[in-house]
């Protein structure tokens, strides 16, 4: 309804809201029908709301102002400060190329990539439909050689100060900061409060991670839109994203095993995706870790140029299959909104 009455509204052209890309190139075909006179082709009617529109005036009164309330009052968060630290098998940064797809392919989000990617909704089209189409790409891909799977990454040495993780260098200084946002209510959750804090006189360990599966797949996705292939760029492209996530997941389990925390790891693939594991895998723009440009700060340490990713002037990751994390190891890391 946002977009379709209220942006309607003060757009002069037309406005309509996709659920998905499927939807969108559905709207994209009916819209050109209507420009090229397509007997019988019309859009679909505007969505209209379901709940009256929110007003200053309609939450506090007709004559009453419209009262933001002020964030609750505190510091810190009550997340535990000793939670063992576990010993990094190095420190510093790693390169790893050519990891097979058989290694990380158990690792895909089959459900994120059917329903999510695909827009498939119901269990038989997804095993009739979707399920051979996944295997003839998964075939393809390997057989055309269009993976170029990759990671950099490393352990740093940190300690924590109010909302700042500090990263040292060798001698105990500084060498980078991030600072995150903190949630104004409930716990008052940051992901500072998941390292040693400063004045302990202890330091803590942190991972970093930039994976990707290469520039291949992403050349044959923009040749496929090139050629009007249009499903065939969707599922690709679609697949390509999930591939890069689930490399980012298998090596995050590395990670995990590598740091000595992995006895807690569910058995089975579906407790994987609920992340029933110890630590958390937090991607940069994530409401947690919201500023892009701290990726700025994850490239010169990690240099990920070394596996043929770039940053762009607007703090993207290139190629776009590809991804970058800031992985914590302590129990009580979980995913927060941190507004």
């Amino acid at each position: 309804a946002y977009v379709e009455q209220d942006l309607h509204e003060i757009y002069e052209g037309e406005v309509r809201y996709a659920r998905d890309a499927f939807e969108g190139l559905r709207l994209m075909d009916a819209l050109m029908g209507v420009k090229r006179g397509v007997p019988g082709v019309e859009l679909p009617p505007l969505k209209q709301r379901r709940v009256p529109k929110r007003t200053a005036t309609s939450a506090a009164g007709a004559a009453g102002p419209f009262l933001v309330a002020e964030p609750e009052e505190g510091g810190r968060s009550d997340v535990a400060v000793d939670a063992p630290v576990p010993a990094p098998p190095f420190w510093g940064t790693r390169v790893v190329k050519g990891i097979a797809l058989k290694e990380y392919a158990s690792w895909l989000d089959e459900t994120a990539l059917f329903k999510g990617q695909w827009g498939l909704k119901d269990t038989e089209t997804i095993e009739t439909d979707g399920r051979p189409r996944l295997r003839g790409w998964l075939d393809r891909l390997h057989t055309d050689g269009l993976l170029e799977a990759a990671v950099v990454h490393g352990y740093f040495p940190c300690v924590s100060k109010g909302d700042d993780l500090i990263i040292l260098d060798e001698f105990g200084g500084e060498r980078t900061r991030f600072t995150f946002p903190r949630q104004r209510r409930g716990r008052r959750l940051c992901l500072a409060d998941y390292f040693r804090p400063e004045e302990s006189g202890e330091t803590d360990v942190v991972g970093l991670q930039v994976v990707t599966v290469g520039s291949r797949i992403g050349e044959e996705t923009a040749r496929l839109f090139a050629a009007d292939a249009y499903r065939e760029y969707m599922e690709l492209h679609g697949l390509s994203v999930q591939l890069a996530e689930a490399l980012a997941e298998y090596w995050h389990a590395r990670v995990r095993t590598e740091l000595g925390i992995s006895e807690s790891d569910p058995a089975s693939m579906a407790g994987m995706f609920r992340t029933e594991y110890q630590g958390c895998r937090y991607s940069l723009g994530y409401p947690a870790c919201p500023d892009l440009e701290d990726r700025a700060k994850i490239a010169d340490l990690l240099r990920p140029e070394r596996i043929g990713v770039h940053l762009s002037e607007e703090f993207q990751l290139h190629p776009e299959q590809s991804t970058d994390a800031i992985v914590i190891h302590h129990p009580e890391a979980t995913y927060f909104n941190a507004r």
